[in-house]
């Protein structure tokens, strides 16, 4: 039993190192791939020396576009061009912390009859974990990012447009991590054969089913290229690959641990010792997110209770 890992990280190196050393410690064959955007921070390659299968890449991302689905997808592409031997691949952030051993994950993993741990449901519908607005509007149109810095009076001017967004159906205008997106309708790939799926980004994936999404990239490249304009794509793209393939038993839950009750411009709020008894409950192997100046006590005990249980 190997996991393959991907992380991808932007800030605070020590947590990162952390990280993986956590990982190693009760995982040691693991393989970990670090996607990381060095534009905010450098990794001290020598710190990561010590371990083996580590692989960093050095990547510029942002948020609320293409980029972060798009270094998924080139890791995928790098790993089977590189015949990587694993059974199970997890995708992370560097604010991202395992909550029980990776020992014991392994072996929850080759005791199970599920191909996959990814959360999904239908976007369009009432089912859905957003409201059906949100849907339609995140992938039924092709955006174009705005990368000017413009004055705050015109940025007010700006975001007063978007209530053209409730009064007429083929234009969008957003502002979203601090992007300007503007959106026109198109039409979609999506129909009553092939649904349009959504959920948590973070899933754990065998092999095969990494295999699938890598072979459907490659075959449905129009699919792909409709994916590299919406808002989050990877919020749905995997979703809509697997579960629209229906030749994998997926279970619907993931098994991170995210609390959005509090969220501040759709990031979850930053886990601190006073979480570790929901982050406890045997459900979830990781958590996000962690931030190690604001609360490090909370890493420690989790430290503390990896460490026993391996």
């Amino acid at each position: 039993m190997k996991i393959c890992f991907l992380i991808q990280s932007y800030k605070n190196p020590e947590q990162i190192y952390r990280l993986i050393r956590n990982i190693k410690s009760s995982s040691p064959n693991s393989i970990i791939i670090l996607s990381h955007n060095s534009t905010y921070c450098v990794l001290d390659i020598s710190r990561l020396k010590q371990y083996s299968n580590i692989y960093l890449f050095n990547v510029t991302t942002g948020r609320g576009d293409f980029s972060i689905l798009r270094e998924y997808l080139s890791t995928i592409n790098w790993i089977f061009s590189n015949n990587l031997d694993f059974d199970w691949f997890i995708n992370l952030t560097g604010q991202d912390y395992p909550t029980q051993s990776i020992s014991e994950l392994e072996l929850f993993l080759s005791t199970n009859s599920y191909d996959a741990y990814i959360e999904y449901f239908k976007v369009f519908s009432k089912k859905s974990s957003w409201t059906i607005k949100q849907g339609y509007d995140r992938y039924l149109y092709r955006y174009k990012v705005s990368l000017i810095n413009f004055p705050n009076w015109l940025n007010l001017f700006l975001k007063s447009l978007k209530t053209i967004n409730y009064f007429q159906p083929n234009l969008r205008i957003y502002f979203i991590y601090g992007l300007l997106m503007i959106g026109r309708k198109v039409k979609s790939p999506f129909n009553d054969e092939f649904i349009c799926y959504g959920g948590s980004y973070f899933s754990i994936l065998s092999k095969k089913c990494l295999e699938y999404i890598h072979e459907f990239t490659q075959k449905h490249p129009d699919i792909l290229e409709h994916y590299k304009y919406v808002i989050n794509p990877e919020e749905s793209f995997i979703q809509t690959v697997l579960v629209n393939s229906k030749v994998f038993n997926l279970s619907n839950e993931s098994k991170h641990y995210i609390d959005f009750s509090k969220t501040t411009y759709g990031s979850p709020a930053t886990l601190t010792k006073d979480y570790y008894i929901l982050m406890k409950q045997n459900q979830y192997y990781f958590a996000r997110k962690f931030d190690i100046d604001i609360d490090s006590t909370i890493l420690d005990i989790l430290d503390q209770r990896i460490l026993v249980k391996t």
